[in-house]
């Protein structure tokens, strides 16, 4: 695996991390651009990114204009990346990436923009996960592209009653859904190479931006671990 760093001086957010497989024999991979949430930096989420591009993805974790910026502000930030690793990224990321193939995803606020990004973005945004989403608005009824939301049982920050499960159950245009809940985690899991988050990460991309219908079993009818304190999805069409 390779990095390549995006310079704080960047069009649309603050600059980030680029990682991705070095290998020229498998040809392009699909890509994820990652939101931090709120006062969080790219650098927090190195295990996860690392995680998710070591099962094919070219991954942008973006750091954001202000460590502050709200969830819809993440979200243009994210379709900033998306535009940014698609049309501009350096010639050695360019060559491995599938630029029809892209995925959206965040933490925390950047959760709540993950699901901003995947309403608003374009086309070649085929996925969208988000992680332990906040967001004030709790209706995402325009979101159109599969969508996985992995929340954490003892999130005290975006409890998942007032938050992520709102969020799933008003996914009701996206053509699949799946909600996650990491079994005794709290809010600041996405900072972690947690197993099961990754496993559901991964299955979610390699379904919907790979489209690899091996992955299916993954998700339906879902795992059955001690691991997850709840799982809901409308399996994989």
């Amino acid at each position: 695996m390779s990095t390549d760093s995006v310079s704080s001086f960047v069009s649309g957010f603050g600059g980030g991390t680029i990682y991705y497989p070095t290998s020229t024999s498998a040809g392009t991979f699909g890509g994820v651009v990652f939101s931090p949430g709120f006062t969080a930096r790219a650098s927090q989420y190195i295990p996860l990114a690392r995680r998710v591009a070591s099962h094919g993805f070219v991954v942008l974790v973006i750091d954001t204009n202000t460590i502050y910026d709200q969830p819809d502000s993440r979200g243009r930030q994210i379709l900033a990346g998306v535009e940014y690793l698609t049309e501009r990224a350096p010639s050695a990321v360019a060559a491995r990436l599938d630029e029809s193939r892209i995925a959206v995803s965040g933490h925390s606020m950047g959760g709540g923009g993950t699901l901003y990004a995947a309403e608003n973005g374009p086309s070649i945004v085929k996925a969208a996960v988000a992680l332990q989403p906040w967001h004030t608005d709790k209706t995402w009824y325009g979101v159109d592209v599969p969508t996985m939301i992995i929340g954490a049982e003892n999130d005290t920050i975006a409890p998942v009653s007032s938050h992520s499960i709102p969020f799933y159950n008003t996914l009701t245009n996206a053509p699949e859904k799946a909600y996650g809940e990491i079994n005794n985690a709290g809010h600041l899991i996405a900072n972690t190479d947690d197993d099961w988050q990754g496993r559901l990460f991964v299955s979610w991309l390699k379904r919907y931006l790979d489209e690899d219908t091996r992955y299916d079993p993954y998700l339906c009818p879902g795992p059955s671990s001690f691991n997850l304190s709840d799982y809901r999805d409308t399996c994989p069409a």
